[in-house]
């Protein structure tokens, strides 16, 4: 049933996403293993970035089941999707159900993905990883697959506007070679060489990026480090204290 829903819906995207004209640059895909369990792990700076995680691992042959937030499973058009495409809820207070629902994804052979930053980073900057996505692949015995996604915020981010018009927006993507997770390994110590990994793919994807702001209004998608107009992580903290 989830292959039944999930193709047509990955063909209703890639309809969408040739309708908007995106430049889509996607590199590494091979580094998704062909058969077996893997945690995708990516950078999140927009609300639709699981489907481009997602086409990353087309090439491969794979879905990904994502963890996203139990909001969207009540949704009453996403919901349904989300629910026959197999991908996961995640209750911020009950998050052990989410864990063992992943967990036996992975054991069974599935790619699931994850967000270890938990939420869309309004700053477009690498935020603190959290613990799950490591404990997940050590305990399955699956690889860790870093992944970084550049652009994607243009379309559809926290606190602005929907861009779904023919924008010609160029999107780039950018997989990294996977990670063992050793059980003997300290989870917070591959936590944190993930997310050095997950950076380095960044900065790549950056680097590579063929866009620029149109002017000083359009650079509210560029992190403050790189000239942009986006919100510090300091200046966030600074927000949300009060």
């Amino acid at each position: 049933m989830a292959e039944l829903v999930y193709r047509p819906v990955v063909g209703l995207a890639l309809t969408m996403f040739k309708a908007w004209d995106l430049k889509i640059d996607c590199q590494g895909s091979e580094n998704i293993p062909r058969s077996g369990g893997a945690v995708v792990v990516s950078n999140h700076i927009s609300y639709l970035d699981f489907i481009f995680n997602g086409l990353a691992a087309l090439p491969q042959k794979r879905l990904v089941r994502f963890m996203a937030k139990e909001s969207v499973f009540r949704h009453r058009i996403s919901g349904p999707l989300m629910r026959a495409m197999k991908h996961i809820p995640v209750d911020r207070k009950q998050g052990e159900a989410a864990y063992a629902h992943a967990l036996d994804s992975l054991k069974s052979g599935e790619v699931v993905g994850v967000f270890p930053e938990a939420t869309i980073s309004q700053s477009f900057t690498l935020k603190g990883f959290k613990s799950g996505a490591a404990r997940l692949a050590q305990e399955a015995g699956v690889p860790l697959v870093p992944m970084a996604l550049w652009g994607t915020q243009r379309l559809w981010t926290k606190g602005h506007p929907r861009n779904f018009k023919r924008s010609h927006t160029p999107i780039t993507i950018r997989v990294g070679e996977a990670m063992e997770a050793p059980r003997d390994t300290y989870a917070g110590a591959l936590t944190r060489q993930l997310r050095e990994r997950v950076q380095e793919l960044l900065e790549t994807a950056q680097r590579a990026y063929p866009g620029r702001p149109k002017g000083p209004e359009d650079s509210w998608w560029m992190p403050a480090h790189l000239g942009g107009t986006a919100p510090t992580p300091e200046q966030l903290r600074t927000a949300g204290a009060h």
